[in-house]
Parts: C-alpha cells; sequence; structure tokens
C-alpha cells in the first residue's frame, strides 16, 4: 500500500518527482472522467500542465484501503482548487505493482453526492 499512499502524498505536495518515483516507466494512468496517460513521461506532462493551467490539490484523505498480492484499492475524498473553483468528490483507485511501483492505476469518482435510500428515488 506504500506506492499508492506515495504517489497520493506526492499530489498533496505537489512533488512531481515524488508521484514520478511510484511508477514504472511503461505505467498506465487512469483519470476517472476518461483520459490515459501512458508512460511516466506522459504523467508528468499532464501534472505540469494540470498545476501551471491552476491545478491545486486542497486535499486527498484516503478512507478505505485493501491490498492483496500486487493488487491495491484505497477509496478517497479528493479536494481541489482548479482555476479559482473550489470542488470535491468521492472516489476510488484500483492500482497493480510491478517490481515494487505502480504499472497501472485507475480512478473511479462518484457522479453526485451520495444519500441514504429511503424507499423512493430522488429527481
Amino acid at each position: 500500500m506504500n506506492q499508492l499512499r506515495a504517489y497520493i502524498d506526492g499530489w498533496r505536495r505537489h512533488d512531481i518527482p515524488a508521484v514520478l518515483a511510484t511508477l514504472t516507466d511503461d505505467c498506465v494512468a487512469i483519470e476517472s472522467y476518461g483520459p490515459v496517460y501512458r508512460g511516466k513521461e506522459r504523467v508528468e506532462q499532464w501534472m505540469r500542465a494540470w498545476f501551471d493551467a491552476g491545478g491545486f490539490v486542497d486535499g486527498w484523505t484516503i478512507t478505505a484501503e485493501i491490498a492483496t498480492g500486487d493488487s491495491l484499492v484505497v477509496e478517497w475524498h479528493f479536494e481541489c482548487t482548479w482555476k479559482g473553483s473550489p470542488g470535491a468528490f468521492d472516489g476510488s483507485t484500483v492500482a497493480r505493482l510491478e517490481d515494487g511501483r505502480i504499472s497501472y492505476l485507475r480512478e473511479y469518482a462518484t457522479t453526485a453526492p451520495l444519500y441514504d435510500w429511503t424507499g423512493t428515488w430522488r429527481d
């Protein structure tokens, strides 16, 4: 779990070299809304572009985690500021390790606030 925690921590600290140190050279990272970043160089380009465009990670808190073999899964709460507008959502990450580094990482995000269902549908 240390590599996935280090990956998230690197994003929180805006530390690009720390994030890259967790990844294999030929990694694949998939964001929840569709972009696919193939290779460590593309991940670095994505991070620099996101930070340079006004992206700021305000918080990224792991709320649950599971590790089995070379597979890691975490649930989390993410908060960021994008070009001056704050945002937040809950999500999860599925990752696979190869030689102790992340070779595959896919994020999933909730698309609406969570609520307890009471027997009727919300409109």
